[in-house]
């Protein structure tokens, strides 16, 4: 008898458009973090994590992950550059699960 699961693994729903932005935010803000005290700009961050350098998509989603934790108080940008505000740093340090 055929199995239509062969792997028994539970399906995954697609990632809804809200879900993706907060992947892409936690992993630029971990990338940042793990990269601190190294200086970065935006494109030299969308190089390093995006899988197509130069794909709209991936330095747009780069670009709004950061906008959104420039917002949000845990990165700020200095003269070009990126890097994680101190609470960011602080609450990376208590190594509290997000």
């Amino acid at each position: 008898m055929a199995n239509e699961n062969p792997t028994d693994c539970a399906e995954r729903d697609p990632l809804t458009p809200a879900d993706e932005d907060a992947r892409t935010e936690r992993i630029v803000l971990g990338f940042l973090i793990e990269e601190h005290p190294r200086l970065l700009t935006i494109p030299e961050l969308s190089l390093a994590l995006n899988v197509s350098p130069g794909s709209f998509e991936g330095d747009d989603a780069v670009e709004c992950a950061v906008r959104e934790l420039v917002g949000a108080g845990l990165l700020r940008c200095c003269g070009g550059y990126v890097v994680p505000t101190r609470p960011a740093l602080y609450l990376t340090g208590l190594e509290v699960e997000l």
